[in-house]
């Protein structure tokens, strides 16, 4: 499928819900690339798109080539997929410039690849890849977390095999100053669809969630210790990302969290923990009207203080054999109405205007107003959506 470049085309814009918040859309590319990222990549001060095959460069965000990505079917519809399950911006080899890191779906190698600075930005060189690790699964997808405190992420992957281990990754430099990493199994009861992080207990610690449960995070020797694992938030199939977030604002945080092959988006209300320890959960189904809500985030979009859920419709996740495949793609906020003590939608992009979602959705003030903006890179394309604020 050959990439389209759609970034000269002016910014269209629509009316949300009464009282909501008014986007205008840029399509960046069309190509199948399903993961983005936010980061200063020419160190200008101001954050760039990373959306696999590109980076835009701020202000004006005109594609610049990153690298190549092949096609690949999945065992679904033909080369429906890029072989590219997220960007991760981090400086790996140190040399004060971001670098990205990725994988793909059913290969098990990770790569870095290296910013190549200042005169090859300049001259759209591809940044050089280089194996970082072979992760030994499939990979849904992996996040960046500091799971040892010591200020360098590792890199948490997560298979959608149940069976397979939770498997964190250090980051380190060989003799010879080549970047690596080494292995450590944080779970040893199984990994599953979907991730979260986030302090489930209440203990000041980032616990990681996933399709098996919650593995608690050990007060000491993170990386050494087995992390402990809570079967009673399983969940089949959940979104990757979803959430840790205290909705109701009571002090526990709750989870947030959709179905990424099927309808439903819900929050788990935590509730106050058994005498054991046990933690205890209420469903609330927020919305069931659309599906595959494989990726989510939380920010502040409007600037009250309190965050909104950002989800969409991830575009033809099984190469279209998902129930509601074939329904517009469409992108959401829900903010939390704590008098009614319920979610409200407001449309960022309406089913079939073309915004989708893909394995990541980015908020940040992409263009320097004050507001936070929205990225996202899905099969129908990679888009930003700049928040303009009240109608």
């Amino acid at each position: 499928m050959a990439a389209v470049w759609a970034g000269t085309a002016p910014p269209v814009a629509w009316a949300s819900e009464p009282g909501g918040l008014r986007f205008a859309k840029r399509c960046l590319m069309i190509n199948p690339n399903e993961g983005c990222a936010v980061a200063d990549v020419n160190r200008d001060g101001r954050l760039d798109i990373i959306a696999g095959t590109h980076w835009y460069a701020a202000p004006e965000f005109v594609p610049r080539p990153v690298r190549d990505i092949p096609e690949v079917s999945l065992g679904f519809a033909p080369n429906d997929f890029y072989a590219n399950n997220g960007d991760h911006p981090y400086d790996v080899d140190g040399d004060g410039w971001v670098d990205v890191i990725s994988g793909g779906w059913t290969e098990s190698e990770l790569y870095w690849y290296k910013n190549p600075g200042k005169q090859g930005l300049e001259k759209g060189r591809k940044w050089e890849p280089h194996l970082l690790v072979d992760a030994r699964a499939q990979n849904e997808a992996f996040h960046l977390t500091d799971v040892d405190g010591d200020g360098v992420p590792e890199i948490v992957v997560h298979c959608w095999v149940q069976r397979d281990p939770l498997v964190a990754w250090k980051l380190s430099k060989t003799a010879e100053g080549r970047p690596t990493a080494s292995r450590y199994v944080l779970g040893t009861d199984g990994c599953g669809h979907g991730y979260a992080v986030g302090d489930v207990n209440g203990d000041g610690l980032d616990d990681i969630l996933c399709g098996v449960g919650w593995y608690e995070h050990p007060r000491t020797d993170p990386l050494g210790k087995p992390w402990k694992l809570h079967p009673e938030t399983a969940l089949r199939g959940a979104s990757s990302p979803f959430l840790v977030v205290d909705v109701n604002r009571d002090g526990r945080n709750d989870l947030v969290w959709g179905k990424g092959h099927h309808y439903g988006v819900y929050w788990w209300e935590q509730g106050k923990p058994r005498p054991d320890g046990t933690t205890t959960w209420t469903e609330h189904l927020i919305d069931q009207s659309w599906s595959q809500a494989h990726s989510m985030a939380w920010a502040d979009l409007d600037g009250d203080g309190h965050g909104e859920l950002i989800t969409g419709k991830r575009v033809r996740g099984h190469g279209g054999r998902d129930p509601g495949a074939d329904e517009g793609a469409c992108l959401y906020y829900y903010r939390w109405d704590a008098g009614a003590g319920r979610f409200v939608r407001h449309t960022i992009s309406p089913p079939g205007a073309g915004v989708g979602t893909g394995m990541q959705i980015c908020v940040a003030d992409l263009t320097d107003d004050g507001r936070p903006d929205i990225a996202v890179a899905g099969k129908t394309g990679t888009w930003l959506l700049i928040n303009e604020g009240t109608p």
